[in-house]
C-alpha cells in the first residue's frame, strides 16, 4: 500500500521533474529481473518468457496518466516501425484501475500493445519505478539500455537504444 502511495505522489510531479529524476532505482546497464504478472484475463504471466529473446520495450503505464496519453503516438508508431524487431509490452499499474477498465482504455484508443496488470506492484517493487509513463528498453541480452519517464520522451531513440544503435 505504501508503495501505492509513493506512486501515487509521485504522479503529481510535472514530466519535466520527472524526466530529470531516475525513473528507475536499477542501473543502466543491469540484468532485467523477472516480474510475475498477469494477462488482462487473470492468467499469472511472467517478463521473463520474453527476456532474452529479443530486445523488449516495456512501459509501465494507467489508463488515467496524462503523459501515458502523451506518450500513445509515439508508442504506437515505434511499434509498427520496429515491433518484427522488438517486443512491446505494457505493464498497467494497479491503482485505481482493474484489467476491465485497462481493455477496454486500450480498445477505445486503439492502444494494440501487449498489456499485462501489475496487480502486486511489481514494477514498483523489482524496478523501483517511480511513476506511470516510465519506459524501460532491454537489449537482447537482458540488459537495461534505457529508462525514463513523462509523455516526452523520445521514444525511437530509446528504441533504438535497444536494437544496438
Amino acid at each position: 500500500m505504501m508503495k501505492s502511495i509513493a506512486l501515487a505522489l509521485a504522479l503529481l510531479a510535472t514530466p519535466t521533474a520527472l524526466a530529470a529524476q531516475h525513473a528507475i532505482d536499477l542501473p543502466i546497464g543491469s540484468e532485467a529481473p523477472d516480474m510475475k504478472l498477469e494477462t488482462l484475463d487473470g492468467k499469472p504471466a511472467n517478463l521473463s518468457q520474453w527476456l532474452g529473446q529479443k530486445p523488449l520495450l516495456i512501459e509501465v503505464w494507467a489508463t488515467w496518466c496524462e503523459s501515458c496519453e502523451a506518450l500513445m503516438p509515439r508508442m504506437m508508431a515505434a511499434k509498427k516501425k520496429y515491433g518484427g524487431r522488438m517486443q512491446f509490452l505494457g505493464v498497467a499499474v494497479s491503482f485505481n484501475q482493474s484489467p476491465a477498465r485497462v481493455k477496454a482504455h486500450q480498445e477505445k484508443h486503439g492502444f494494440d500493445i501487449l498489456s499485462f496488470y501489475d496487480r502486486k506492484g511489481e514494477a514498483d517493487g523489482i524496478y523501483g519505478v517511480k511513476a506511470t509513463s516510465t519506459v524501460i528498453v532491454i537489449d537482447k541480452a537482458g540488459k537495461i539500455v534505457y529508462a525514463g519517464a513523462g509523455g516526452d520522451q523520445d521514444i525511437e531513440a530509446a528504441v533504438k537504444k535497444g536494437l544496438g544503435g
